[in-house]
């Protein structure tokens, strides 16, 4: 990052704009705080952005032209690769019903501090003499005192643009932040602003704060605050939703206490599953005579809701599929015992294929999170058996001696589902050891003796496909 400075400090050394542009937002905080800095910069003047990045194109130090936009006095420029961001100090005005800023006009660099989010935010350098500027002479306070607290009134800036509620419980979650009660206050009385954001927004905040290790700290925040209500209403009724014999805390908090679980270099994808494994259990919670309190088939249930919640917030098909899988299949490895076949843990093998690991993951943070007197699935004598079952026969070889055309055309019938299942029955009978994936003789007269069988009969889809 100190060469991209560089670059930008000698193309403007001697010019107009020498010691009047000004690095701002997480570069400033971060450097403050001795975290990672950003993979991006922030520049701010009291003047033409896009003219200064015209300059910084002519005297080469930009990568290519600058993309501009002029109704909010912004440019972009890469240098080195490095996305820059050259904005002009400026003063916004907003629609209720949008965060977009309707009218926005050139200010000072005091004013624009004034329309940013938070005040560790507000904090400038210069650009060539590095000096720090604090224009409100609040953000090297609160950067000290570690606490989150706006510019302007909080109900102000929340109600501007509710996404920054969001971001406050990123911040407060990333940096290890307190938020100022006012400004938590304002959290509440805002929350139901937060519709008027896309989901496409609310997914990159929430996906930030899944990211982090202390990610359970951000989404009590967004629960307590009634936030989470507003693009997560499916996740509230696991809130006080007691459980069984085997749990010390309700569905909500059992939940929290996995993600803590976690190991720490845990992606967001395997903490939104771990978020989402237990979703399914309000809805088939049941209560026997004896008052035993019972959760049958939660694990699929939540799959169909996890695939539900994720297509509305705008996730990719693959991250639906990988955190959905995850969520359907987290009982499985803790059901464990030395009593296993090795067709059994083939199977897992082959049903979790890359998911192993997270599946493996998530079941050992599953399980600490119950009763601390609980006895814990034997998770190291399963990755034992697994590793000597993949050291021994690797899984390429788990396959059906006769691809999906032979099959169709052994039993003269059309792709269908028919045809998938009987595919499967004989993957199985490989796994199970009964059949050899080269023996194409041997598959035939089995795939007779399945369609004879199920002749008629629709096939049940086992979970396993």
């Amino acid at each position: 990052m100190q060469s991209i400075l560089e670059i930008l400090r000698n193309a403007l050394r001697g010019t107009e704009y020498e010691n009047k542009v000004f690095l701002v937002g997480g570069y400033a905080r971060d450097k403050l705080l001795n975290r990672p800095l950003p993979n991006d910069l922030d520049l701010v003047l009291e003047g033409d952005s896009l003219a200064l990045a015209r300059l910084l194109y002519e005297k080469g130090a930009a990568d290519h032209k600058p993309v501009v936009y002029p109704k909010f006095g912004t440019a972009m420029i890469n240098v080195q690769g490095t996305p820059v961001e050259i904005v002009t100090a400026r003063a916004e005005s907003y629609r209720s019903d949008s965060r977009k800023p309707v009218q926005v006009k050139p200010a000072t660099l005091q004013e624009d501090a004034m329309r940013r989010d938070f005040t560790i935010n507000t904090l400038l350098e210069n650009l060539h003499t590095g000096e720090i500027v604090d224009l409100l002479g609040k953000g090297l306070e609160d950067l000290q005192a570690r606490l989150l607290r706006t510019p302007l009134p909080p109900k102000a800036t929340f109600h501007e643009d509710p996404l920054r509620m969001m971001r406050a419980a990123r911040f407060a979650t990333q940096l290890g932040f307190e938020i100022e009660p006012q400004t938590y206050e304002a959290m509440r009385s805002e929350a139901k602003r937060l519709k008027i954001i896309s989901a496409e927004r609310i997914r990159e905040e929430l996906m930030k704060i899944l990211s982090e290790p202390t990610a359970s700290r951000g989404l009590q925040m967004l629960l307590e605050t009634g936030l989470l209500e507003q693009f997560a209403p499916e996740l509230l009724p696991m809130v006080g939703c007691e459980q069984n014999q085997y749990h010390l805390y309700d569905v909500w908090t059992h939940t929290l206490k996995a993600i803590d679980g976690l190991p720490p270099s845990a992606d967001w994808r395997l903490r939104l599953a771990a978020l989402l494994h237990d979703v399914g259990k309000p809805e088939t919670r049941s209560v026997d005579e004896r008052g035993n309190v019972h959760f049958y088939e939660h694990q699929y249930v939540g799959e169909r809701m996890t695939k539900e919640w994720m297509r509305k917030m705008t996730f990719s098909n693959e991250q639906i599929a990988w955190v959905s899988r995850l969520v359907r299949m987290h009982m499985r490895p803790g059901e464990y015992s030395k009593r296993w076949k090795d067709s059994t843990v083939r199977r897992l093998i082959r049903d979790a294929g890359d998911l192993l690991e997270p599946l493996l993951q998530l079941c050992a943070a599953d399980a600490q999170a119950r009763r601390p007197e609980m006895s814990p699935p034997d998770l190291q004598g399963l990755r034992a058996r697994i590793a000597a079952i993949e050291q021994s026969e690797p899984a390429l070889q788990w396959h059906s001696p006769l691809d999906g055309k032979e099959i169709m055309e052994l039993l003269q019938m059309p792709s269908s589902k028919m045809i998938g299942y009987i595919k499967n029955a004989l993957i199985d009978a490989v796994i199970e050891g009964s059949l050899r994936p080269e023996d194409k003789e041997g598959a035939r007269k089995l795939a007779l003796e399945l369609i004879q069988t199920l002749q008629g009969e629709t096939p049940i889809q086992s979970e396993n496909r």
